[in-house]
């Protein structure tokens, strides 16, 4: 009773990963019915070209026989066993490729429906299998319906042809039990292959049904609920506040590191209390100024007390400073546009420097 409100919450359609999982785990469409008709279509095969030599040989074998029969001698165990013998091999080479077909078709089956995988999960024992709740509810349940309506067609179609095919072959039938003993293998292999055609064409729409019912059956029964959709995403990408919390905790690594090296800065551009961009600039040994930190609002106001605590220089362009925030990155040259600016600021610096050294 518990199943039905859980299938009923199951509204949205499977992931990518909820179907590779499936996959994996060995739990793939297959229809049965193709695999029965398959093997159906072999065994159509098999005694259209692979019996029919056999079933010469054998009315030969029959047609002595019956001209001949004292021509076998079974006197003691050793010639029972040798004619056992003789009887046994020339069935095996009558029945061994009818197997063989049969085998071939029912790999191509299952092969051509999905590709061939080893999945170990599938033979390991599981409680679930042997529990007879379970067993109970599977064939109760929707696919069991599904299954016992596929046999009662199965059941009235094939009755259905064997019914015509056996009462237009009746008549046949009695002629052949006051004619020659040796026509009797040929009018069963006859009859036989008009029986498994005849029975292959009533089940093909069958077969063709099933096929799509086994696919629209397996996604009907991947499908997921909304909150398994959200835990899945949370496995996927990570839990939302998982990982705010790891960038914010990212975050305030960078802004320590940034902040620690405000120190070895050689001036600080400020805009009074918004803006603040520390550049390093050593003639000789730095092509360019480089970003050492920068921040807005309070990160800007501890870049000004840092530099100030360490005796590095503050200059107070408000438009400079503004713009250089938004277009430099840390630890990268300042862009080429700032070039002249800044280095105008440094030389003033450097001339007033000189000023109070003298």
């Amino acid at each position: 009773m518990s199943e039905a409100p859980e299938k009923e919450s199951k509204t949205e359609e499977p992931t990518e990963k909820k179907i590779r999982d499936s996959v994996e785990k060995g739990k793939i469409p297959v229809s049965r019915e193709a695999s029965i008709f398959a093997s159906m279509i072999a065994l159509l095969i098999s005694l259209s070209f692979l019996t029919v030599d056999s079933v010469r040989n054998l009315t030969s074998t029959l047609a002595r026989l019956i001209d001949d029969p004292s021509g076998i001698r079974i006197r003691n165990g050793a010639d029972a066993t040798e004619f056992l013998t003789v009887v046994g091999t020339s069935a095996a080479r009558m029945l061994l490729p009818i197997v063989v077909v049969l085998a071939l078709a029912g790999l191509a089956s299952s092969f051509l429906q999905n590709a061939p995988r080893i999945v170990f999960e599938r033979i390991k024992p599981e409680l679930s299998r042997i529990s007879i709740t379970q067993g109970w509810g599977r064939i109760f349940g929707g696919q069991g319906r599904v299954e016992f309506a596929k046999s009662v067609f199965k059941f009235l179609a094939i009755s259905f042809v064997v019914t015509l095919i056996l009462r237009a072959e009746e008549a046949v039938a009695v002629n052949a039990l006051f004619g020659d003993p040796t026509a009797v293998p040929e009018l069963i292999l006859t009859t036989a292959m008009r029986l498994v055609s005849a029975i292959s064409i009533a089940t093909i729409v069958l077969v063709a049904l099933d096929l799509v019912w086994a696919r629209f059956h397996w996604r009907r029964e991947l499908r997921m609920t909304k909150q398994e959709l959200k835990d899945e995403f949370k496995q996927a990408e990570g839990d939302p506040l998982t990982k705010a919390r790891l960038r914010s905790l990212a975050r305030d690594r960078a802004r320590k590191s940034m902040l620690a090296a405000v120190p070895r800065a050689t001036l600080v551009i400020a805009n009074p209390t918004h803006y603040a961009i520390a550049l390093k600039y050593q003639h000789g040994e730095d092509a360019a100024p480089t970003v050492l930190a920068k921040g807005q609002d309070l990160i800007a106001l501890k870049i000004r007390e840092i530099a100030e605590q360490n005796n590095v220089p503050v200059v107070e362009d408000r438009m400079l400073a503004r713009s250089m925030y938004e277009a430099a990155l840390i630890d990268r040259v300042i862009p080429s546009e700032f070039f002249r600016p800044v280095a105008e600021i440094i030389y003033f610096l450097h001339a007033r420097k000189k000023k109070v050294d003298a």
